[in-house]
């Protein structure tokens, strides 16, 4: 048997030449996977850039092939993953974090890369181009990479890796898996043929290591620092914004947007992100938001604003609307708490709206949603409508999402901490969905790993 000796380990030539030896090619494995990294072994961040290239004589389409990462979690930490660039579009690049059923010393776990029905096919030679991962631990400590086994520092330009394993319609096509032999996974657990993105769909459920994650921008959000209102101006602040792990939310993993105050104006923080394409007109539009009616600490009792909007770009538009949920667990301009506002705005100046407040605590996790159509919009909290508004504030222009905690005053002094959490955003153009249906698109979405798409064609 000939022993091929890596940077970083070493690779049984013999036994993965006799996995690969029998293909209809003449003996060709169908596919050859390339991998680079640009991290060193211990980083907050995984970055594996991996490429599909086809090496047999016949077309191999995109949705039929997976991929298997191999790395090892001595803590369990938890793990997510997300795409951060690729010629395909990442909203074709699908990810599944995983725990092997025969645990290896170098491979607890494996990142499974997969392909929606609209990633294509590769002609015979063809490769897909760099595709850029990120791994991350849902805690945000650094990642020791060291002994993961397809962990190559040797490797920062690209070459070949047996040590990360390819699939053809669930049957190992490169390189050589660890620990003993397992059962092949069958095509439907290992690939996408059956999966297609859905057009006119938005959906992100925030698997960002941080604001500064370059997929945020990439995926079309803006986290903002500007100095306008509402709320306490000058105090919007990318910081306020994070990712953290929660155990209760699907996925495990949530936007935070938290508001810390000390009394002052120069010691708050207020935090709001911002969908910088205007993806919504008519349709649905839904969320799962975690509501808080307490301070994560400090003294109790600020007018806070924990908000899901859609709103035009430009306030000072003919065509300006904007659809509200506004959950003020104190109240707020004059009005007692705890009440959730929904409002439909004609004109964000001279109070041109219509409103109904809904009085009661919405403490812990809700499902909002937004209905326009046929003239209507109706506002639903976990299925139930709460408000109809139709007429003159029914939207006429395209609107961007914004997801925001904020505070109308500074009512005393003293350090607090507000937090509101949203574990995923969901949209569908020009038609009514209901919760169910909502629910079933979502849970199929985490399912297939896909963490973010966006077919809307107001993009």
């Amino acid at each position: 048997m000939v022993m091929v000796v890596f940077a970083a380990g070493v690779v049984l030539y013999g036994v993965w030449r006799k996995t690969n030896a029998a293909r209809p090619d003449g003996g060709n494995p169908l596919l050859t996977v390339r991998y680079r990294t640009d991290t060193p072994a211990t980083a907050p961040i995984g970055r594996p850039w991996l490429e599909v290239i086809n090496t047999s004589s016949r077309p191999v389409a995109l949705h039929k092939v997976t991929l298997r990462y191999y790395f090892s979690d001595e803590d369990s930490a938890g793990y997510a993953a997300n795409c951060l660039q690729t010629a395909l579009r990442c909203s074709n690049v699908t990810q599944v974090v995983s725990a092997m059923s025969h645990p290896a010393p170098t491979a607890t776990h494996y990142l499974r890369v997969g392909f929606t029905s609209s990633a294509g096919t590769l002609a015979p030679g063809q490769g897909s181009q760099a595709i850029g991962l990120q791994l991350y631990r849902l805690d945000h400590k650094d990642l020791d990479q060291a002994d993961d086994r397809s962990f190559d520092p040797a490797l920062t330009h690209f070459a070949p890796s047996t040590r990360v394993t390819g699939y053809v319609d669930g049957a190992l096509s490169w390189g050589e898996e660890p620990g003993p032999a397992a059962p092949a996974p069958s095509a439907q657990s290992s690939s996408a043929s059956a999966l297609t993105v859905p057009a006119d769909t938005l959906f992100d459920n925030f698997h960002y290591t941080d604001v500064a994650d370059p997929a945020v921008t990439a995926n079309g959000w803006q986290a903002r620092t500007d100095g306008g209102g509402p709320g306490i101006a000058g105090t919007w602040s990318a910081d306020a914004i994070s990712f953290p792990a929660n155990r209760k939310a699907k996925g495990g993993q949530v936007l935070q947007l938290q508001v810390t105050t000390d009394g002052t104006r120069q010691g708050t923080r207020q935090a709001e992100l911002i969908g910088v394409d205007n993806t919504f007109l008519t349709g649905t539009i839904a969320a799962r938001i975690l509501f808080s009616d307490r301070p994560a600490d400090g003294r109790h009792g600020d007018h806070v604003i924990e908000s899901f909007c859609t709103i035009s770009p430009e306030s000072t538009s003919e065509r300006y609307n904007e659809l509200d949920f506004e959950y003020q667990p104190n109240g707020g301009w004059g009005a007692p708490g705890p009440k959730l506002d929904t409002t439909s705005w004609r004109s964000a100046k001279g109070g041109d709206r219509t409103t109904r407040a809904l009085h009661r605590s919405l403490a812990g996790w809700h499902t909002l949603l937004i209905t326009a159509v046929n003239g209507t919009v109706t506002y639903s909290v976990d299925g139930r409508p709460v408000f109809r508004s139709g007429g003159t504030t029914f939207p006429r222009a395209p609107m961007a999402v914004h997801l925001n905690a904020w505070l109308v005053d500074l009512p005393f002094a003293g350090d607090r901490t507000w937090n509101m959490q949203v574990n995923w955003i969901y949209s569908v153009s020009g038609k009514a969905v209901s919760m169910k249906e909502v629910q079933r698109a979502v849970d199929g979405f985490y399912r297939d790993g896909i963490n973010y798409i966006n077919t809307t064609t107001r993009q």
